[in-house]
């Protein structure tokens, strides 16, 4: 994810649309691609910006106002000084599947040592409250999933965001907090002991100012870049309502996976992901192999791991009814694996990744299985 090096005046412009009230990153980015840059937005005329689909008299309403550049030149010195790493939007480094969004930052501030390229990205969120039973399904998952190398996305919030990031570390993937306030602080302040872990191994994504404060609408606009910038969001754990819902409504809105973990009825911090999951807006999971399975993950791919097929390998009885079958049947489809084997479905999916991981069987196209 390498860094922007725009112009200052070109910066400084961009700010300052940032700025103005009326104007969000959906106009900025129509405004740019009619007149070529963010400078030259403000040294078109003002009936000329006026005949722009969709731009108006109160859309432009403060846009020449000079409390705008003021407070643009403000932050840029602040960018300088703190040597403030940032992606443009347009930028070949800027997230590839959140520059998909059409709401997606036009700037994105970043710290750490976070690098996208080539990797598979996950959003995991939920309730602040986090149980016991989220805990360890949180640290489980992370676990189970290390071996295909994804990059983390969470809030760093309290609850589930601080779990799945710390459990990230402990497995040595890649994490990346989305923040809703300016780098230049930390939100909740507790969390200030994990920041170096996090840089280390990943770091801290943001579009809000030096200037701003973790106020709640920043959260709600925070967790488009939570939703958008990964193929697939998990919510672990959520009550009825919650800011992981909202996440999980956008990543529906994105076309994004979105996956749900289900608990029992009637519990409080489980009725989100029930509801989710009863409305058809999330698919079930019960283990990370469910989520490797409905991606299309292919274990083999992952070469960071370095995954290889052992001379000798211990299968359990589990694992070697299906090998045998394997064998003597080929290519099988999961469903028929369970079936024939007569094991339950959701305990093949995650032995099916285990044997993958020993190198005995691989995965093929069409969700199709095969010993090797």
């Amino acid at each position: 994810m390498s860094d922007s090096q725009l112009a200052e005046a070109e910066l400084i412009a961009l700010l300052r649309l940032q700025n103005v009230r009326n104007i969000g990153d959906v106009l900025t980015k129509k405004l740019i691609a009619h007149c070529g840059s963010a400078k030259a937005v403000f040294e078109d005329k003002r009936e000329h910006l006026l005949k722009i689909e969709g731009i108006g008299s109160y859309t432009l309403k403060g846009l020449y106002d000079t409390e705008h550049a003021e407070a643009a030149e403000g932050e840029y010195r602040f960018i300088q000084d703190n040597r403030l790493a940032y992606n443009y939007f347009m930028d070949e480094g800027y997230p590839k599947l959140l520059k998909h969004c059409i709401d997606s930052p036009v700037l994105l501030f970043k710290s750490g040592n976070i690098e996208f390229e080539g990797r598979r990205v996950i959003s995991l969120v939920g309730t602040r409250n986090i149980t016991s039973y989220g805990t360890y399904f949180c640290e489980r998952f992370m676990e189970e999933i290390a071996p295909m190398d994804p990059i983390i996305v969470s809030g760093f919030a309290y609850g589930v965001d601080i779990c799945a990031q710390r459990a990230a570390i402990v497995q040595g993937l890649q994490t990346i907090g989305c923040l809703a306030h300016g780098l230049n602080q930390i939100y909740p302040k507790g969390h200030s002991k994990y920041l170096a872990d996090v840089k280390k191994n990943g770091g801290f994504l943001t579009e809000f100012w030096s200037t701003s404060n973790p106020d709640r609408e920043n959260f709600l606009k925070r967790n488009r870049i939570i939703a958008g910038i990964s193929e697939a969001t998990l919510v672990i754990e959520s009550a009825q309502r919650g800011g992981s819902l909202v996440t999980a409504d956008i990543a529906n809105s994105y076309n994004r996976d979105v996956f749900a973990v289900p608990g029992r009825a009637g519990d409080k911090f489980s009725e989100g992901c029930n509801n989710l999951i009863k409305q058809q807006k999330a698919q079930m999971i019960t283990s990370a192999a469910d989520l490797i399975y409905l991606l299309g993950w292919e274990i083999e791919k992952v070469e960071t791991k370095n995954i290889q097929k052992q001379l000798f390998v211990e299968l359990d009885n589990t694992e070697q009814s299906i090998y045998t079958y394997l064998q003597k049947e080929g290519k099988q489809l999961l469903d028929s694996i369970a079936h024939e084997c007569r094991i339950p479905v959701f305990k093949v999916s995650s032995t099916l990744l285990n044997m993958e991981m020993k190198g005995v069987i691989r995965p093929l196209p069409g969700k199709l299985f095969e010993a090797i």
